[in-house]
Formats: structure tokens, C-alpha cells, sequence
């Protein structure tokens, strides 16, 4: 007899809520004070699901914590001018909550600003657990923030799905022993989540809904 799911694990940024153009511009303008010029649009992109640490320190191994402090600045600054929900991500997330699920967030976010984005979309009244980057030792892929968000919940990796826009959050899964669900509607583009072989591919968020039987 298969085992039911009854614990959903969600990233944030690109999943739930939109904060693609918040990051974009907040990498931009970071790259453009350090290396004026160098850096376009689709140059960042890549930027968008690793830690800012695993990004900038790769840039400038000696600066890169200046770098971090450019970036939050901007991104807090501008946050609420340009994050915004995803269509039918509150309704299905609210659906879920009713239909007894447990539900988390493990994001490579600052936990601030993991409440600043939950608080604007309204989602904030429906996750149990938050497990942020200030919260671990080690990010995704690593297990370690799944691992914590399922002990918080008291829950298993055989009882859960993670759900995510980035190959980190599909390997993440798939390293703590869950099930996977990558969202079409991410940035990088469905064929790039499609490479690393989620168990589910979400073309909208109700989709999930079927899949865990609701």
C-alpha cells in the first residue's frame, strides 16, 4: 500500500510568489556597482535559485559580502514596488491548508524578507514552518533545510512533496528522499527543470491539487 502524501514543502521566490524582476534588478544593479557594464539581463539569470554567498563569492572571493550588502539593500528597498502573486497560488495553497495538509517553506532566503513577500501575497497565514537560509548551516540541493522543515512538521520524506521553480529545490527533493513537482512557469524555463526529472511537472499551481488527491 502506498504511503499518502500529507506534507508540502513549496520554495518561495518564483514559486509562490513572483519576485522574478525584484531579483533580476537587485542583480543588476549589484553587478553594475562592481563591474559597471559587464553584466545584461540574461547574463543574471543564472544568478537566480543559489545562495547570494555560492554566487558572489565566485565573482569576488574578497568582496563578496559587500556585494551581499549592495543587494539586499535594493532588493529591501524595492521589495513591495515590485513582488506580486502568482495566479491561483493562494487559492490552492488556502485548498490545501483546509484539506489538512501540512505545509512548509524552504527557501534560500533571508527570513525578513521571507515574511515581507508571505505578508504582501496574504500567504502568511498558511505555513506552519518557514525554514529560511538563516536557519541551516548548508542550502539546497543539500538536504539539510527539507530534513528540518519535515522534523519542524514532524513529518517524513515518504509523506512529502517539494515543490519548487529550480533545479535546487528538484535535487533538494530528491537528496532528502521526497517527492518532486517543478512549476512550468519558471523563469529558467520548463525544459531546464525537465533535465533533472521532477515526479511532477505543474503547468498552474492547482495542479498539485489531483495529485495529492483533493
Amino acid at each position: 500500500m502506498s504511503i499518502k502524501i500529507d506534507t508540502v514543502l513549496f520554495d518561495l521566490d518564483g514559486t509562490l510568489i513572483d519576485t522574478n524582476e525584484l531579483i533580476i534588478s537587485s542583480f543588476l544593479h549589484t553587478m553594475e556597482t562592481y563591474f559597471p557594464g559587464q553584466y545584461e539581463r540574461e547574463d543574471v539569470l543564472p544568478f537566480l535559485g543559489p545562495s547570494l554567498k555560492d554566487t558572489f563569492e565566485k565573482l569576488n572571493p574578497e568582496g563578496y559580502e559587500d556585494m551581499i550588502k549592495t543587494y539586499r539593500a535594493y532588493n529591501l528597498a524595492n521589495h513591495d514596488l515590485l513582488v506580486k502573486s502568482f495566479e491561483g497560488v493562494y487559492e490552492t495553497v488556502r485548498t490545501l491548508k483546509e484539506n489538512g495538509f501540512q505545509l512548509g517553506i524552504v527557501t534560500t532566503k533571508l527570513s525578513d524578507v521571507v515574511q515581507m513577500g508571505l505578508k504582501l501575497t496574504g500567504l502568511d497565514e498558511f505555513f506552519e514552518v518557514i525554514v529560511a537560509l538563516d536557519h541551516v548551516e548548508k542550502a539546497k540541493p543539500d538536504p539539510e533545510p527539507l530534513l528540518k522543515a519535515l522534523d519542524l512538521l514532524d513529518s517524513s520524506p515518504d509523506r512529502a512533496i517539494m515543490v519548487g521553480d529550480n533545479h535546487h529545490d528538484i535535487l533538494g527533493g530528491k537528496n532528502a528522499g521526497t517527492k518532486t513537482a517543478a512549476v512550468a512557469w519558471s523563469i529558467k524555463g520548463r525544459a531546464h527543470l525537465e533535465q533533472y526529472h521532477p515526479d511532477y511537472m505543474l503547468e498552474k499551481m492547482a495542479d498539485i491539487l489531483p495529485i495529492l488527491g483533493v
